[in-house]
């Protein structure tokens, strides 16, 4: 009877224990007392400053567009609505000496800088070299898509890319199939590649304060990694009825052996 007893109360702990709660899969939870209408202020992002590799898209306009043809390697409206691995041929790609080659303006550096200093960069060395105030230069300097890279306990793993300028971790991780039952949403990590060197930071998507983090807006060429959680690896199911047929399956397999060595 003892025995009885003991085993039924391990398999009552086993069913708990190995469940994936609730509060685990919930994403942006008030925790710790929030006030149910507690308003998240926005998270000033900094401007993202270029590195090596990354592909710019630089389109260069005047009231006479002949006039501004040669600074463009492709023909612009052509270029407009052409594929991801067309922007790549196509767009301007920042070498390992932080430069980009256009026609006719040849190499200008541009590693460190953000996309607004580049635009304003071009525009008076265009004023100052070739064009007088009269020509309405206007310059638009982009990336080639807005490029991270997800791994872990997600639908779809890899390089994505998003032809968009701002990126938050919510939207990458529903671009990619969002996290799995098994994934731990309260420790994502997220890497980020700085000119200073590479920093690393986990966020707990289950808090609704992730809001504030300065890494829940992501920067070009982040990575993200979801970890699993440990019910992954003790493999006894993931919710409460997989947990039941776990039980089942081993009390029935004791009892089988049970009665097999008693015979």
């Amino acid at each position: 009877m003892n025995k009885s007893v003991l085993y039924l109360l391990l398999g009552i702990s086993i069913f708990f224990t190995s469940c994936i709660p609730t509060q685990d899969l919930i994403y942006l939870q008030k925790k710790n007392g929030t006030e149910a209408e507690t308003s998240i202020s926005s998270v000033v992002s900094k401007p993202y400053r270029l590195q090596t590799n990354d592909v710019l898209s630089i389109t260069i306009k005047a009231n006479d567009p002949k006039l501004v043809a040669i600074f463009s390697p492709t023909n612009q409206a052509e270029s407009a609505g052409k594929s991801e691995s067309g922007l790549y041929f196509d767009g301007f790609t920042v070498d390992d000496h932080g430069n980009i080659r256009i026609p006719v303006l040849g190499e200008i550096n541009v590693i460190g800088f953000t996309l607004e200093e580049i635009r304003t960069k071009i525009e008076k060395q265009l004023l100052a070299e070739y064009f007088n105030k009269e020509a309405n230069i206007f310059v638009t300097v982009k990336l080639a898509g807005f490029k991270y890279t997800i791994n872990g306990e997600v639908g779809s793993t890899g390089t994505k890319t998003l032809f968009q300028d701002h990126v938050n971790i919510m939207e990458a991780i529903a671009n990619s199939g969002d996290i799995t039952i098994t994934g731990n949403r309260k420790a994502v990590t997220v890497i980020r590649q700085l000119p200073s060197g590479t920093e690393m930071h986990d966020i707990d998507l289950t808090d609704i304060n992730v809001m504030k983090s300065p890494y829940f807006y992501l920067q070009p060429n982040d990575y993200i990694y979801v970890k699993p959680l440990k019910q992954k690896t003790w493999g006894t199911g993931k919710t409460g009825i997989e947990s039941l047929g776990t039980i089942i399956t081993l009390l029935s397999l004791a009892t089988t052996t049970f009665l097999l060595l008693k015979k």
